[in-house]
């Protein structure tokens, strides 16, 4: 006969740790923990940890392209009186901004992807959250200044501000990825990268109803060059609002992100507390912000779990080790290597729609106020027709079609139609991969290093993008004679799609597969001996009527 199920669960959770109290073996406590996570039914709770995710993106996405909007304004603002192309900003300062957020990307991505292994998920997250709503406020508050340059500034804050950015998406990633069913992983992880959609169209909409707001002061001016004082001070204005309005979903997001839980995985294979584990994982479905346990029963506990914990335990000696295996590195190598084929084409147009909509002729005007107007429009036309129904359709078929097809085919058809595939396909799909073939005592710090990766090929599109497009043009240029190679360098970006779609390959599918089963982990485990405690007479082999069957890993388990 089964020992009986512990009291004190509930209709919203079940209690994973009373269930498995009379389970002896640490490793079959975990893997049973794990597989009651991995089989949850859909609810509330994967749905908050999807928002407060969420949100965290489209602060990020919000911030990183809201510098498509403002590039012109600050050339309007601080480069009105300059004796070439009055009014425009200089392609270098243009170029300095933009490459500014991802350089501090990079540092955020690795230093945060590798802290989030050492120190845990739990304690990292919101500090991101926070360095983005400073840098963000100060870069409202920023200005010129005879000793000081509004770039010089500005880079400054937007390095800090990519820090941040850079620190999120590990983070959100990972956590994202160790909460979720494994029915519908993609589905989540996709629809929190899917929020960046969300925040390139809130930043061109809000550039459009500042434009709005202001136009009894721009449209007097017939040129950007001859943008009279109301149309400068209101052009210094709406740049500031652009801006500031990022800090406020960041800031609705923080208290959320400070009280979410650890995740039982790290808590398990990094911390190695299979009590606290359990806890967590009851902390989560039932909205705490941390598991509960008894601390005498958890000191005892840890004693005697000490020795019989079959899974690595992390150090950087068996971080070299678990990577100097080729079937472990290529998957790194892949991931990394496909987001940064991916970053350079994307990111050296998306940071750049502003710019094309001018070679095509779409942002010119009568007057300052149509400029601005047609420029936030033509924004939102790309983000409308290619970005964000690309992004949900990801979330929509990732589960069912998998994550390696749908990357495949998005670098392949990407020669052809640009912006829906680079969202339905690899721009979502190099995020979801990352955070879930790799074991979790180092899942965190890999997605930081293939992030890292996309971000420098996105500052390498930034460095060349603006050369390239500009060479040969004259120095007295317009519209699109100041970009005369732009076709050229489409062509480039081509090339590194091929080059994305070879990486791919190295990467393994990983729909509808457990975390554990993706990184191996399940082979510490599977050979290790069940031990239950004696009880009173002889325990059957056969379950008793109505008892449940949980199959893990190659066994099943009767309870």
């Amino acid at each position: 006969m089964s020992p009986p199920h512990t009291h004190g669960g509930n209709g919203a959770f079940h209690n994973y740790e009373a269930d498995y109290a009379h389970i002896a073996d640490p490793n079959e406590r975990r893997r049973l923990a794990l597989a009651d996570i991995d089989s949850a039914p859909f609810g509330w709770y994967h749905v908050r940890a999807c928002v407060v995710a969420g949100v965290g993106f489209f602060t990020d996405a919000y911030d990183l392209f809201a510098i498509n909007m403002i590039s012109g304004m600050l050339g309007l603002v601080y480069w009105q009186t300059a004796e070439l192309n009055p009014g425009a900003i200089p392609s270098s300062s243009d170029t300095a901004l933009k490459v500014a957020t991802s350089s501090g990307t990079v540092i955020g991505q690795f230093a945060f992807g590798t802290l989030a292994d050492i120190v845990g998920r739990k304690k990292m997250y919101g500090i991101e959250l926070m360095i983005i709503i400073v840098a963000t406020m100060a870069q409202t508050l920023s200005s010129d200044s005879q000793s000081m340059s509004i770039v010089g500034v500005l880079i400054f804050w937007r390095v800090v501000m990519g820090v941040g950015i850079g620190g999120d998406c590990p983070l959100s990633s990972i956590i994202t990825s160790e909460f979720a069913t494994t029915k519908w992983r993609g589905a989540m992880m996709g629809s929190v990268f899917a929020m960046q959609g969300i925040g390139q169209l809130v930043a061109a909409l809000i550039a459009l109803i500042v434009t709005a707001g202001f136009k009894n002061s721009l449209i007097t001016s017939p040129k950007i060059g001859q943008c009279d004082h109301a149309c400068v001070l209101a052009v210094d204005k709406m740049w500031r609002i652009i801006v500031g309005f990022g800090a406020v979903p960041g800031c609705i997001a923080l208290y959320y992100r400070l009280t979410i839980p650890e995740t039982p995985r790290y808590t398990f294979d990094v911390a190695r507390d299979m009590e606290h584990g359990t806890a967590d994982a009851r902390a989560y479905m039932s909205g705490q912000s941390q598991g509960q346990v008894d601390g005498l029963l958890h000191v005892q506990t840890l004693q005697q779990d000490a020795a019989r914990i079959e899974t690595p335990k992390a150090s950087f000696k068996d971080f070299k080790n678990y990577y100097s295996k080729w079937k472990n590195a290529k998957i790194l190598v892949g991931t990394a290597g496909s987001w940064f084929f991916l970053d350079i084409a994307f990111c050296g147009l998306d940071l750049n729609n502003s710019v094309i909509l001018t070679a095509i002729g779409y942002s010119g005007g009568s007057s300052v106020y149509k400029v601005l107007y047609n420029n936030a429009v033509g924004n939102l036309i790309i983000v409308c027709s290619g970005t964000v129904p690309g992004y949900w359709f990801t979330v929509a078929l990732c589960d069912t079609v998998g994550r390696k097809p749908i990357q495949i085919m998005g670098f392949v058809v990407l020669t052809i139609l640009f912006t829906f595939f680079i969202q339905f396909g690899p721009n979502t799909t190099t995020f979801i991969a990352p955070g879930e073939c790799f074991p979790t005592r180092y899942r965190s710090t890999s997605h930081g290093i293939s992030a890292a990766a996309g971000k420098v090929g996105s500052i390498l599109a930034q460095a060349v993008f603006d050369p390239l497009r500009t060479h040969g043009a004259p120095k007295s240029c317009s519209g699109a004679a100041c970009s005369p190679w732009l076709n050229h360098v489409i062509q480039v970006f081509a090339l590194f799609m091929v080059l994305g779609l070879l990486t791919t390959f190295l990467i393994p599918e990983t729909a509808r597969r457990s975390l554990e089963e993706l990184s191996g982990e399940e082979e510490y485990v599977r050979a290790a001996p069940m031990s239950l405690p004696e009880t009173e007479g002889e325990r059957e082999n056969e379950p008793e009527e109505g008892g449940k069957e949980v199959t893990t890993g190659s066994r099943a388990v009767n309870i």
